[in-house]
Formats: structure tokens, C-alpha cells, sequence
């Protein structure tokens, strides 16, 4: 009997005994869970052999039957005296797995909703989990759970198919799709068998990541390494963990840690409706008089000012910038027009800016590789997206002024239908239909809404107006402009000789958002807030950075409501969503008793039942569209994943 062997059979014992009594202590199981107890009643679809299997030991959980149940901790590690014959064994067991002979046999478990359960070789295991052996060598039968649509069901099959593929085991998702997000992500085809090579590639590569993800779980042990992984693969390729030191990939998954705890964890996202200097304290002043001072500014540009109507709404809005605030910003202007927004993102830190403003959602990943790579920069991209770490969002409550638009088109439509015109189903999207909708119906109880995508249809405005509509909605421009048709100013009707006639035209002040958010620079605001934490800036009305013209040649009651609305939105006393609504099913969705929060408005992805027409399926929209509702669609997270470059190579 190896001296050895006897020593590590009573540190084992130690650390079995420990478990146990932690167990009783709270009121939980000491023993390793039973798996004949766990399937009793259940109904299985069958079983497969699944031949010799590497598990993963911290997948090894239980014992099939309760036979020898009691000799062992929930931990596997022995609770029986060393001069028992399961101690002796256990001894002799160990013994050889120190000698040139070893462990030699396998041992055989059922593996049930990806966990293991020893049938044969309980021992074996024990002695193998006392060395913290990473995986144990298994003849493996798979327990199939009946098909249903529980979602641990429906993971677990998404799982098997998974499996099937990669012959992986130690990958644990909680969300539908994550597993196909994951074959795509590494440069895989959906139906792509992994060859051993590849196989071997992840799993070095895939053991690093967990053992430096394992020092930031504690801060939300719900969250898996596999989702962790999943997000960090947003943003690295797998390959660069051949190249990362431990420490590296810490660093790399410690500036991520807020977007990984907001995708899979329960932490919430902050959204900022209204300035911070609005309403400020004496002590806000004068703190933002007292840090007053001087910052780099760069904005980026996707698109040429003069020939992009967003583009020059923001460059005019830098321009306002450098009027009203003088010495205070030095301001430079990054072009992107061959979409290089990381590269134009480091141009602009070499040049010495603080502050960067991106100006189009497509600029949202350069954003996130960069705010890693320079902590010292403050980022902000222009999109209704969820915020990331090290980057903020900023966008405008468009619904705001569609719910005056629908008022005047309500009043002004009569008993006709009234057209609408959309161009994504993205976040957002469905809350400026919706607020136009209720609008409508507020003032006109009749009031339909006809709804068509620039999206899907060439032409959207004439089938409306095929359709008989008089009164439409069209797609917003960012600053009205002279010489521009009135067909794309907004909402309009068309007059009895066929011209069409401007009612309400919205307007961005880009530029009053931007000196805001210097001020919050300037005053210590931006600092109070911690650079892990995300926050999306969504102003409004009240902020001065959107507004409406009301038509002159409304009816002075007509135009009289309007700037009554108006006032009250610049005040923040009313709002849209805070009123009964049903969607298109009849469904009763709020019963305007609690208004809707600001997370709820912008992530609406269902109409009201006064509107006729649907949010459009990915399938159904141009080609031209998909980038963009890929990248920012209220059903973004269900679409099939892109198959990127590969990465096991």
C-alpha cells in the first residue's frame, strides 16, 4: 500500500467530510445526486451510445443508482474511514494511478441533460477528481429527453445537434440559437463536422479562456464561459488566444465584463432622458463652471456632407459646436468613406482627441474595439442600440414628435385612411409607428394607419397613395431644406390639385445634444458615472436637440393643438404610450395606468391594433436593408448568424 496513496486517500476524505457538513449545515444534499431518482416519472424519447468520451470533470455530477451513494461526498470525495474495504480499494486504486500502470479502464456513466452520472467505476472517478484531473475517460450512454417546448428541452436538443457536430462537451448556453451563434462565429458552416484538429484547436484554446474567465464569474455566477466567449468572439477572433498571455485576456474580458453581465446577466442599462444640466443643482453649476476647461473633440463621418442629409444634420450640428462654445472644444473631423471607422478612430486619438462622436450605427463595433484599446478616450455612437461598454449611445425620442404628426393627420384624414411610411423594423421603429398611430386615434377614433417599408418596396409612397391615402407619413429628413420636395418632408397630404401640401415637418438639432454632452464633461457628470457601466443618452423635446414646424397653412384650431402638443412634450408633461393599447391581435398590451419605461418604449416589436400592415420578416426585406436591421432590428437576436472568417485554422 503506497505511503502516497494512503495520504492523498485522507486529504481526499478531509475534503469529502467538509462538503458534507457545509451541506447539512444548509440544508442541502451531501450526497451526489441519483439519476434514477431524477428520471423517475420522466418520459425519455430514448438513449444513444455516444462510445468513449473525454468528460469534462466538472461536468461528473452523480451516480446512476443510490447503490454506493453514501460512501461518497456530493463532491465525489470519500466519506467512509480509510480501513474500510471502499477505503482499501479506493487506496489500491490510487496506488496504481501512481505506478507506470495507471487508471487504465474507462469508466462508464449515462450523460442526461449534459451531465454525468457514474453506472460503473465510482472509485476510479474519486481517485481521479482528488488529482483535480481536468477530464476522465468514459463509455458514455445518452438519456434523451422527450421533446417539448420547455426551453431547458429545446436547449438541450439545440445541444445534441451541437454535439453531433463538434463532439465537444463543457459548452453551457442558456439562450435559444447560441450554439449555432458559436459554429458560425468560429468560420463554420451550419452543418460543418469538426475534424480532430479542430477539435484539439478549440479546446487549448477554449481551456485558457475559462481558467481567466473563472476569476471574473464570481461577479455574476449565472453567467457561463461559454456566453462569455461568445461575446468576446464579437469583437476577437479565437485564433488571437494562441497569441494572449493569461493576463492579456483578463484585461480584454475585464473591459468587456458590463456587455457580457447586460447580455446574459441581469444587470440593467441606465438611459439618460433628458440632459444633465437641465434642472442641475447650484452645486452642478458651479462645479461645471469650476471644471470648465478645454477638450479635443473628433467627429466621424461614414458619408460626404454634401451629399448625405444625416451626415450634414451632424456636421452642422459640429459646426453650432465650435460657434457656441469657441476656445473651450478644438474640433477635428474624421472621413470614413471607405467604412476603416477603426482606423479612422485612431487617427483621430493620434491627433490628440478626448471626446469622439461617431455619427452612424455602422461605426458601433469599431466603437468597441476601440474603447479597450484607449481607455482614455470618451466614445459615443450615434444609434438606438443597447450601449456598450467604454461607449455610450446617443439618439433622439423620435416617437415624440410622430404622435403630433399623428394628431394633425388624424384631424386632417377625416374618414380616410391615413399612409405611413417606415424604412427598418429597428429599435425604435415600431414605437414611432405606434405613437403615430395612437395620435391618430386620440383625435380620430376611426383613424386607420396604412403601413408600408421603404425596405421591402420600391416604392411605398405611390402604393399608398393607389390605395386612396390623401393624408401620409413619410420618411423623416434631419433639417428641412429649400428646394426639397415636400414628399420628403415629413407628413403632408395631398391637396385637390394633386400637389402635395406640408403639415409637420421634425427637426434635429444635433448640435445642442453635443454641447450638452461637453458639459456634462466640463461639470464632473460624465466622471460620476463608471466607465463600466453603460448608459444610453435618449433626449427628447424637452432637451431642444428635436422639434416640429407646424405648416403655416394649417387651420389655426389644427396648428393651435400642434403647438399645444408641442409645449407640453418641451415640458415633459405628457406622454404617448401612457394610455390603453392593444396590439393588431386585440391583445390588451398596457392599460395606461403605469406608463411605459424608456427600456420598454425603444424595444417595442409589435403594432397597435389601429394599424394595418406588419413588421416586415428579415427574409422579406430588400438586400440593401439586411446590414442594417441586422445590426440594430428589434428581432436581431433570433436571425440565423453570419458565418465569419475562419478561426480553428
Amino acid at each position: 500500500m503506497s505511503p502516497e496513496a494512503v495520504e492523498q486517500y485522507n486529504a481526499a476524505l478531509k475534503a469529502g467530510q467538509k462538503f458534507y457538513k457545509n451541506a447539512v449545515a444548509n440544508g442541502t444534499n451531501p450526497y451526489p445526486p441519483v439519476l434514477d431518482e431524477l428520471t423517475a416519472g420522466v418520459t425519455l424519447a430514448g438513449q444513444a451510445d455516444l462510445g468513449l468520451v473525454n468528460i469534462p470533470s466538472e461536468l461528473l455530477v452523480g451516480t446512476k443508482t443510490a447503490g454506493r451513494v453514501f460512501a461518497l461526498a456530493g463532491n465525489f470525495m470519500p466519506l467512509l474511514p480509510q480501513g474500510s474495504e471502499f477505503g482499501s480499494k479506493w487506496i489500491s486504486l490510487c496506488s496504481a494511478h501512481l505506478s507506470d500502470e495507471g487508471i487504465r479502464d474507462p469508466i462508464r456513466c449515462f450523460e442526461y441533460f449534459g451531465r454525468f452520472y457514474v453506472q460503473e467505476g465510482n472509485k476510479r472517478a474519486s481517485v481521479l477528481l482528488s488529482y483535480d484531473s481536468p477530464s476522465i475517460p468514459a463509455i458514455v450512454t445518452r438519456l434523451i429527453p422527450a421533446y417539448s417546448d420547455e426551453p431547458k428541452v429545446q436547449n438541450y436538443y439545440e445541444f445534441m445537434a451541437f454535439y453531433a457536430l463538434s463532439r465537444f462537451y463543457g459548452l453551457r448556453f442558456h439562450r435559444s440559437g447560441e450554439y449555432a451563434r458559436l459554429q458560425a462565429a468560429l468560420g463554420f458552416a451550419p452543418d460543418h463536422v469538426w475534424t480532430e484538429d479542430e477539435r484539439r484547436r478549440f479546446s487549448s484554446g477554449y481551456t485558457l479562456f475559462k481558467s481567466v474567465f473563472a476569476k471574473c464569474s464570481a461577479r455574476n455566477p449565472e453567467i457561463t464561459a461559454a456566453e462569455a466567449l461568445l461575446e468576446w468572439l464579437t469583437l476577437y477572433p479565437f485564433s488571437s488566444l494562441r497569441e494572449l498571455t493569461a493576463s492579456q485576456l483578463y484585461q480584454q474580458l475585464d473591459a468587456i465584463w458590463s456587455d457580457i453581465a447586460v447580455k446574459y446577466g441581469s444587470d440593467s442599462i441606465p438611459v439618460s432622458t433628458e440632459p444633465e444640466i437641465k434642472g442641475a443643482s447650484v452645486l452642478t453649476k458651479l462645479r461645471r463652471i469650476a471644471h470648465a476647461d478645454h477638450i479635443d473633440v473628433a467627429f466621424l463621418y461614414a458619408f460626404d456632407p454634401e451629399t448625405s442629409a444625416w451626415t450634414r444634420a451632424h456636421d452642422e450640428g459640429r459646426r453650432y459646436l465650435e460657434q457656441v462654445m469657441g476656445e473651450q472644444v478644438s474640433v477635428q473631423v474624421q472621413h470614413a468613406y471607405n467604412h476603416d471607422y477603426l482606423g479612422a478612430i485612431e487617427k483621430a486619438a493620434e491627433n490628440g482627441a478626448k471626446l469622439i462622436f461617431a455619427t452612424t450605427p455602422a461605426m458601433i463595433a469599431a466603437c468597441r474595439k476601440a474603447a479597450p484599446l484607449h481607455p482614455e478616450l470618451k466614445i459615443l455612437c450615434c444609434a438606438l442600440s443597447k450601449p456598450y461598454t467604454g461607449v455610450r449611445m446617443y439618439h433622439t425620442r423620435s416617437y415624440e414628435i410622430k404622435f403630433i404628426a399623428g394628431v394633425m393627420a388624424g384631424i386632417m384624414a377625416g374618414r380616410e385612411p391615413i399612409g405611413y411610411v417606415a424604412n427598418y423594423p429597428i429599435f425604435g421603429v415600431p414605437a414611432e409607428i405606434n405613437a403615430f398611430a395612437l395620435g391618430a386615434k386620440s383625435v380620430n377614433p376611426a383613424a386607420k394607419v396604412l403601413l408600408r417599408w421603404t425596405c421591402v418596396s420600391a416604392d411605398p409612397v405611390r402604393e399608398l397613395m393607389e390605395s386612396g391615402v390623401k393624408v401620409l407619413s413619410n420618411r423623416d429628413v434631419v433639417r428641412p431644406e429649400s428646394g426639397r420636395s415636400a414628399l420628403e418632408l415629413g407628413t403632408y397630404m395631398i391637396g385637390d390639385t394633386g400637389d402635395p401640401i406640408p403639415l409637420l415637418t421634425p427637426i434635429w438639432h444635433w448640435g445642442k445634444l453635443y454641447e450638452q454632452i461637453i458639459h456634462s464633461v466640463f461639470s464632473g457628470a460624465w466622471a460620476d458615472i463608471e466607465r463600466s457601466k453603460s448608459i444610453h443618452y435618449w433626449w427628447g423635446m424637452d432637451s431642444g436637440v428635436i422639434d416640429v414646424k407646424l405648416n403655416d397653412a394649417l387651420p389655426a384650431a389644427v396648428r393651435g393643438m400642434g403647438n399645444l402638443l408641442r409645449r407640453n412634450f418641451t415640458t415633459g408633461s405628457v406622454s404617448p404610450f401612457r394610455t390603453e393599447m392593444r396590439d393588431q391581435s386585440g391583445a390588451l398590451r398596457t392599460d395606461g395606468e403605469i406608463a411605459l419605461t424608456p427600456e420598454q418604449i425603444m424595444r417595442i416589436d409589435w403594432l397597435c391594433d389601429n394599424v394595418s400592415g406588419e413588421i416586415p420578416a428579415f427574409d422579406k426585406l430588400l438586400p440593401m436593408s439586411k446590414e442594417t436591421v441586422r445590426l440594430l432590428g428589434v428581432y436581431k437576436d433570433s436571425l440565423p448568424p453570419v458565418q465569419e472568417a475562419p478561426q480553428l485554422q
